[in-house]
């Protein structure tokens, strides 16, 4: 039975009691008025619609609500209930309780999963019991002619067959999603679910049983070959067992369980019950040699009856029971008649199964052991099943490691003994360095054998009593207990990253990857299970903050800190939304030999109330990891076009401004689109945006880049590459790419005069532009001595502390638009 009934009341819109039904996954929603039900509307009622009439599907639900709603008392048997939907020939009766109120509700769907019919069903052939007369609509019908169809031919489901596609169905359970999202003209191809998973007819009923439940589908095709021969489902699963034989079994059954219990029933209505049982029976006499069997127990063993006749059950004997299991076994029937327990035998063909056995002893008038009838039943499966299933509870399933359900059981487990023992233990935080760019490149398959062979590495450099369990992805947790000293788990966590930083062999293609660690310890950083791992998870993430592959141990301040982390990424969010506190500063760049100004670079800047001024050292890798990269890309060049678009309103001459891109918002599809837009706005000539871009951006996608770059120069960008020299340099790009400006890194300029090296290679950089017809920038010029070593090199622009430092809009043109304007 269903309790959690979907109710609506009797003016609910048809649309969302049908929308209510389709997410809740019911097949019926029940209508209450004053908490009693006045009607039910079933996916059979959805047959019924006119599907045509969008207005109809507004209606309230209680003009196409069916009634009377049959009901049955609680105690109402399976059985009963299964006659009593057949005679009411309805597929959904409500269960009530002693005064009517509503308590659940019974298909004939929980028929089929809930009435123990699987021995039956094992025996059962589709053929049997499915649908020989499928309804097959061809994909260009519309919704509601194909619901017209299916109520008037009586099927809850219809083939739908498409011109080059596969086969598809649709079913009263669509219909009903249909509803509130199609109207009735759509053609049914469109929405038929596929693929339509199909059956053989010789297969049984019990097969499609579970294809059924396995799959959450109510209908599978019956293909003979290509042919469709028909179509099963619950209903004719339902239809096709008989239900007085089922009835007539369960009664001999229950006459079979009063003549053990009682141990005074005829024998010959003992073996009329034992030969219809379902379940393996043996009877023997008082020495334990075979009597009777009955065929399950033929069925189970693979021994016919002839072969077992005056021996004992000894012949079923696994092996896997000493002596003393079966001593103690014959001290409790002796003792108090019968024996219940799980055994494990051996079949016919050597196949071992586990059997769950009960064994009676059979009394006289005198009180005397004339027989033993043993019960048993194969539940190999069913054990099978529970492994399976606590396996998936508490392990990870691709390596096999406990996770964090069972890491936690564990590690309140550990933190209970070490209180009671005053030892240390230690929680250490594991997250594979880079794992991203193993997934990217070699593909998920590689990933997953490269954790794999993680986690075998780790698990062989701990102890027998340590943890090591995955919580999902690329990140590991280790739990050291019974530590006796704190520094054991440094030891721990260094041996551990020396394992993973050996080189690993995926599809022999050698390769190395790194690991940060975050240790926590108890009790000297928490003392409770939640409290460890969220310690070692930040300590963890400090040592990525710092370089990686490395380890820290949690200390109070990094909990701080990434309290601050988080707050501040919360503020920038909301900055970045709003623009508050977000602004521009500009740089200017000026002509080498005269220091008149050629152009400028906006660059970011952050101030908060609470923060106060925030580095963009600090607030650019926040944007970065936050994922706000293009939203706070787009905030700024719209500021900064906004800007040019101000100074000329006011009347100055401004100069082209350099705007920043980062790698994400120039490879956004829309850029081009965005950047457009905004130019055309804002009236802005040509030529006064120009585009910078980092090595890194280009890197692995040049010929991708090219048309981009050409678009960005025709709308009158001019493209710089900043930081030149110190990212993935490679000169072969510099004569494919449409580039304009190389701008040479601060770091040769500052160490001109000192490092021959830095001379060499601004000589070459310089020299290699003037060939190529680059213009050059010197960025960071500080001092007077820089200035006067550039002379030597084709420098065209310098920008730097020297020349002019990042201003506020309002500050940089009073300062030099103004020259400009009067120059000009």
């Amino acid at each position: 039975m269903h309790t959690g009934l979907l109710t609506c009341s009797p003016d609910t819109p048809l649309r969302e009691a049908a929308a209510s039904m389709a997410s809740r996954r019911c097949s019926s929603v029940l209508i209450l008025e004053q908490g009693r039900a006045v009607g039910i509307w079933t996916e059979r009622d959805s047959l019924r619609l006119d599907f045509s009439c969008p207005d109809s599907l507004n209606q309230p639900i209680r003009r196409v609500m069916s009634r009377p709603v049959h009901s049955l008392p609680r105690h109402t048997s399976l059985t009963e209930a299964a006659r009593w939907l057949r005679q009411w020939r309805c597929r959904h009766v409500l269960v009530v309780d002693d005064e009517q109120r509503p308590l659940g509700m019974v298909s004939q769907t929980d028929m089929a999963l809930k009435q123990g019919l699987e021995p039956y069903l094992s025996l059962r052939d589709v053929r049997e019991a499915m649908d020989a007369t499928p309804l097959v609509l061809n994909g260009d019908l519309c919704l509601s002619r194909a619901a017209a169809a299916m109520l008037e031919q009586d099927k809850d489901a219809a083939v739908v067959h498409t011109a080059g596609a596969p086969l598809g169905i649709i079913t009263e359970r669509d219909m009903v999603r249909y509803i509130a999202r199609h109207p009735g003209a759509t053609p049914i191809g469109e929405l038929a679910s596929r693929p339509l998973l199909s059956v053989a007819p010789t297969d049984t009923l019990l097969h499609a049983r579970d294809l059924l439940i396995n799959h959450r589908v109510r209908h599978l095709a019956v293909l003979d070959g290509e042919r469709i021969a028909g179509l099963v489902g619950f209903r004719q699963i339902i239809d096709g067992v008989e239900h007085g034989y089922l009835q007539e079994v369960r009664q001999l059954l229950e006459q079979r369980d009063q003549a053990l219990l009682r141990s005074r029933l005829n024998l010959q209505l003992a073996e009329r019950v034992i030969e219809a049982s379902l379940e393996g029976i043996i009877i023997t006499d008082a020495g334990g040699r075979i009597e009777f069997v009955n065929p399950a127990f033929t069925h189970t063993t693979g021994y016919s009856a002839e072969e077992v006749m005056g021996r004992t059950p000894a012949l079923l004997s696994s092996g896997r029971h000493d002596a003393a299991f079966y001593r103690a076994m014959w001290q409790t029937l002796n003792e108090q008649g019968y024996w219940r327990g799980e055994i494990w035998n051996r079949r016919k063909s050597g196949q071992l199964y586990l059997e769950l056995l009960t064994i009676t002893a059979i009394q006289d008038d005198g009180g005397n052991i004339t027989n033993f009838a043993a019960l048993f039943t194969d539940i190999t499966h069913i054990r099978e099943n529970e492994d399976r299933i606590r396996q998936l509870a508490y392990y990870d399933a691709l390596t096999g490691l406990p996770n964090r359900r069972l890491l936690e059981d564990r590690l309140a487990l550990a933190v209970r003994h070490a209180h009671r023992s005053r030892r240390h233990l230690a929680v250490i935080f594991i997250d594979l360095d880079h794992f991203k760019q193993v997934n990217d490149t070699l593909g998920h398959a590689a990933g997953d054998e490269l954790l794999l062979e993680v986690s075998r590495r780790i698990r062989a450099r701990l102890r027998e009593d340590d943890t090591l369990a995955r919580l999902g992805g690329d990140e590991f947790i280790v739990l050291l207990p019974e530590l006796e000293q704190a520094d054991e788990a440094s030891r721990i966590a260094q041996r551990l990253i020396d394992a993973v930083a050996e080189p690993f062999y995926i599809r022999n293609q050698p390769f190395r990857i790194g690991c940060s660690l975050g240790v926590s310890l108890y009790p000297d950083d928490a003392d409770t299970p939640e409290t460890l791992l969220h310690h070692a998870d930040s300590a963890m993430y400090q040592a990525k903050q710092e370089g990686r592959n490395d380890y820290r141990l949690y200390s109070q301040d990094m909990n701080h800190q990434q309290h601050r982390a988080l707050a501040m990424e919360t503020a920038l969010r909301d900055a970045v939304e709003s623009g508050d506190g977000l602004s521009l500063h500009y740089q200017p760049q000026v002509h080498r030999h005269d220091r008149t100004l050629a152009g400028v670079e906006a660059l970011a800047r952050w101030q908060h109330p609470d923060f106060g001024r925030v580095s963009p050292a600090d607030f650019i890798p926040l944007a970065e990891r936050a994922g706000l990269m293009v939203a706070l890309g787009r905030t700024l060049l719209g500021q900064a076009i906004r800007q040019q678009r101000h100074w000329l309103d006011q009347g100055l001459v401004p100069v082209p401004v350099s705007v920043n891109l980062s790698a994400q918002q120039f490879w956004q599809h829309d850029l081009l689109v965005q950047l457009r837009q905004l130019l055309a706005e804002h009236q802005l000539p040509a030529g006064l945006i120009n585009i910078e871009l980092t090595e890194s951006v280009l890197l692995d996608k040049q010929q991708q880049a090219i048309p981009l770059l050409n678009s960005l120069r025709e709308l009158g960008c001019a493209i710089a590459i900043d930081d030149f020299g110190t990212g993935y340099s490679s000169l072969s790009y510099l004569q494919d790419l449409p580039v304009d400006v190389l701008k040479i890194d601060r770091s040769f300029i500052q160490r001109l005069g000192e490092s021959r090296s830095s001379a060499a290679i601004l000589a070459a950089v310089t020299g290699l532009a003037r060939e190529l017809a680059f213009h050059v920038v010197a960025e960071g010029v500080e001092t007077e001595a820089q200035m006067q070593a550039l002379e030597r090199y084709p420098v065209d622009l310098v920008q730097g502390y020297l020349t002019g430092r990042p201003l506020p809009a309002s500050d940089f043109a009073a300062l030099w638009l103004g020259k400009t304007r009067h120059q000009g």
